[in-house]
């Protein structure tokens, strides 16, 4: 028996639909629609009872009846058979909406001296570098005097140190397969797997560098034909425009999410002269600088003083309360 064809099939096209719910939550009940000005459930008319009922937040029904109603929505598209690659058939992948809300912003004046380039065009030429963590120290290691830094310990846009957990030094040179950590002051650190915050990247402050980094970050610094510093790259890494697109290459799995090489596809700005550069990511530069300043200051009273039980990576060590 055959089976009728969809008025909406086609062999030349593939539907996608990236509806980030389905109307079941994660204790396999119904999941309310909330109203996100009063933040209550919100209530609706059965049509087979006419009586009030909480809402169901069902972004993929409403999908297929779009479909079947023979329109596109927010999230139901359809794409060209040529360009889905069935290595990853993730539907947010070919997600284009990130794209060309970048497209579009790109094409305002206050970007009128800036080009738009992947991650993966601007390390092709030696725009920006590119590195990976260390390792993953196991736990039992952690008893030295290095810090050893997770995913976790990347917040706010700082590398948060953590003095009870470090490993001995002899152990963060086989990580670091060398004296030193090969990391440099204001380095861009943001986590690539197991985490909602991937693509915030928190920066690497003086003092910080001699550090043991999970093998689960990634690690961006300007390179050596860059027209720009470590501050312009943090202006255009936290851009909106340019952090909603790491929402197309992070795929979940079922025990963690992932990015693989995909965020080398991710669109920046990409500015035509240095002191546009230098311009634009003042804010950053000020920011950060002075920030160095006060903790360096902070550091040598620690040092010389004595008299105090408190941590800042930088200080040679931590003085203790008599």
């Amino acid at each position: 028996m055959s089976v009728p064809k969809p008025h909406w099939f086609s062999h030349d096209h593939i539907m996608v639909s990236t509806a980030q719910t389905c109307g079941i939550s994660k204790s396999g009940g119904l999941l309310p629609r909330f109203d996100p000005v009063t933040g209550r459930k919100i209530q609706e008319i059965d049509p087979e009872t006419n009586e009030l009922m909480e809402a169901v937040n069902d972004a993929l029904l409403e999908d297929m009846e779009a479909l079947r109603d023979g329109h596109e929505s927010e999230t139901l598209h359809f794409i060209e058979r040529s360009q889905f690659n069935l290595r990853l058939a993730v539907p947010v992948y070919y997600d284009r909406r990130y794209h060309q809300v970048f497209a579009e912003v790109m094409l305002q004046e206050e970007f009128a001296d800036f080009e738009t380039m992947t991650l993966g065009e601007m390390l092709e030429n030696d725009y920006i570098a590119i590195k990976k963590g260390h390792g993953s120290a196991p736990k039992d290691l952690r008893v030295g005097e290095v810090p050893y830094i997770k995913v976790s310990d990347l917040r706010a846009g700082l590398i948060n140190i953590n003095p009870t957990n470090q490993v001995p030094l002899k152990t963060a040179e086989r990580y670091w397969r060398g004296s030193t950590s090969g990391l440099l002051p204001y380095d861009l650190i943001c986590p690539e797997r197991a985490s909602k915050n991937i693509g915030d990247f928190c920066v690497l402050m003086p003092g910080q560098e001699q550090i043991l980094l999970t093998k689960e970050v990634i690690i961006l610094r300007a390179g050596d034909n860059a027209n720009f510093d470590q501050f312009y790259l943090l202006w255009a890494m936290t851009l909106k425009i340019v952090r909603d697109q790491w929402n197309r290459v992070i795929f979940m799995q079922t025990n963690r999410e992932d990015v693989g090489k995909r965020y080398l596809e991710i669109e920046v700005p990409f500015p035509t002269n240095r002191e546009k550069a230098d311009s634009v990511s003042e804010p950053f530069r000020q920011y950060f600088t002075t920030l160095a300043h006060e903790r360096e200051k902070l550091c040598n009273y620690l040092d010389t003083s004595k008299a105090h039980h408190f941590f800042i990576a930088g200080a040679d060590e931590e003085a203790e309360l008599s």
